[in-house]
């Protein structure tokens, strides 16, 4: 392979869609979404990343989903189905309107409400045009769309309890129970085609809209899917579960200094000799899904597939795990014989052994260093820009750091000193120093989370791991916030740094 699809010098923008202003309670593919867009032109900022943009699972996280596939609703834009007839013209309860926070507790009930409103609307006065368009979807995306609505169907009949508690013919995909189910809940599944149906519409529009513009938008692909999963109940043969449907191993991360017991994911951890019998069919359609919404996927923890933690399911920790070789280069050569060359983002923050670092030089793919880690040491430290090279992606944090603000707050003196040094700068700039020896760094892609390109402090942060407290992936901006100051300095550096294409430098 060896190889990258990134050819040209660019910087961009770290915001999730749900963090976007908006009246309905949480960020979507709606009017703010393209008033962002033309704000990131201004900025002459050619990259917008998101998370994962499929549905939340536990704790509202983006990362333990119950479809790798599927789009989350909650980023379904209301309006266009208000324009379209489906859908009365809505107004959130004033308790979901929280400008600063999603409220997932009450905004996920009430758009699940207003999604079904719209749903019967459409089945009850959609053109003839508009009811082909959806039947011809649901025929192309049949592979994991059949299954994802009939996982979501099974899940709320049984009271939202896990598949392996499901009725057993259920949970064992008995081919005359899911006829007959499909019969019984005809209506409850189109609900859900026609929910991924609205994503995929907007999905596109938007980036097609971006795409005019001259960004490019960056997908977010977690290595593993959650045990209750449509991924797992649907393929269970493709992941390691016991007689009870359960996992007998799951997925972690190793006992380091700053955690003596490491971390335990509790994701059920692939069968790899059976995905390779299929030439990584699977995994091949699940990039080619995230590759038809975003122009570039970054894949989440990408050491696991050199090597990968493995505990013992009933180990209430991480430290009894072993490491496991993964599918290494074989994986990444089968998706490439499928889909061509692959604009991927490798994520390999943590423990890199040299297997990882040779697998991700035999990919190709672009590695991840985060500014906000290289004050730890001295001037050799691999994270400070003058240690790049140009086939790297360089953050001043990410989703699950603190903000650059709120680092330098909470920093020793030590750390401070070097910050301060390296940087040119005090606690009045430190966000705009480092997002400028970002952007003046070899690195091909700068990215910076908006909340660093505001200056804004620890409580203004995405995610703290480890933890399942009701701030978590809750942040949101106001336009206020913004104001002009932001997007004129982002040019400047932009201009400066070489990172704006020759169409958009005007």
């Amino acid at each position: 392979m060896a190889h990258t699809p990134f050819t040209q010098r660019a910087a961009g923008i770290l915001l999730h869609l749900t963090s976007l202003p908006g009246p309905h309670g949480i960020g979507d593919f709606g009017p703010d979404a393209y008033r962002f867009v033309d704000w990131l032109a201004s900025a002459k900022q050619t990259l917008w990343q998101w998370l994962p943009t499929t549905p939340v699972g536990p704790g509202d996280s983006p990362y333990q989903s119950p479809s790798a596939f599927a789009g989350s609703p909650l980023m379904v834009a209301l309006e266009p189905l208000v324009e379209s007839g489906w859908l009365d013209p809505v107004e959130a309860p004033a308790q979901a309107l929280r400008a600063d926070r999603v409220d997932f507790a009450r905004v996920i009930p009430w758009r699940d409400a207003q999604l079904r409103r719209a749903a019967a609307g459409f089945f009850a006065r959609a053109t003839a045009a508009q009811r082909a368009d959806f039947a011809a979807w649901c025929a192309r995306e049949a592979a994991w769309l059949d299954d994802y609505a009939l996982f979501m169907t099974f899940f709320n009949a049984h009271g939202m309890r896990p598949w392996w508690d499901w009725a057993p013919p259920l949970r064992d995909r008995d081919p005359q129970a899911l006829a007959l189910a499909r019969e019984q809940h005809a209506g409850e599944i189109d609900f859900w085609c026609f929910v991924q149906w609205c994503w995929d519409t907007q999905c596109r529009a938007l980036k097609a809209y971006a795409n005019q513009r001259g960004i490019a938008l960056i997908g977010d692909i977690p290595i593993y899917v959650a045990d209750n999963s449509a991924d797992v109940w649907s393929r269970p043969d493709l992941y390691q579960l016991g007689d009870d449907r359960l996992p007998t191993v799951v997925a972690g991360a190793p006992p380091d200094p700053l955690g003596p017991d490491g971390q335990r994911w509790g994701n059920p951890l692939y069968r790899w000799d059976r995905m390779a019998a299929e030439d990584y069919a699977w995994w091949s359609a699940r990039i080619e899904r995230v590759l038809a919404q975003a122009d570039i996927a970054r894949i989440d923890h990408f050491r696991g597939f050199a090597a990968y933690w493995e505990i013992p399911a009933t180990a209430p920790s991480a430290r009894t795990g072993r490491w496991v070789p993964g599918p290494g280069l074989a994986l990444f050569q089968a998706i490439e014989r499928r889909l061509g060359r692959l604009p991927i983002i490798a994520e390999d923050l943590g423990l890199i052994t040299p297997d990882v670092a040779e697998l991700i030089h035999a990919c190709g793919f672009p590695r991840m260093k985060v500014l906000l880690f290289a004050f730890g040491g001295d001037g050799t430290h691999e994270y400070l820009p003058h240690n790049y090279v140009p086939d790297t992606v360089v953050y001043t944090g990410t989703h699950d750091t603190d903000t650059i603000v709120g680092w330098w707050r909470r920093a020793g003196d030590a750390e401070r000193h070097l910050a301060g040094t390296y940087l040119a700068c005090d606690a009045n700039d430190v966000h705009w120093a480092a997002i400028r020896a970002c952007c003046n760094s070899v690195s091909k892609l700068a990215v910076f989370p908006l909340q660093d390109v505001l200056g804004l402090g620890s409580e203004h942060r995405m995610n703290l791991p480890g933890t399942l407290t009701m701030a978590n992936w809750s942040w949101r901006f106001d336009w206020a916030m913004l104001g002009e100051e932001p997007a004129r300095v982002l040019a400047l550096l932009a201009h400066a740094s070489g990172r704006v294409p020759a169409r958009a430098a005007a």
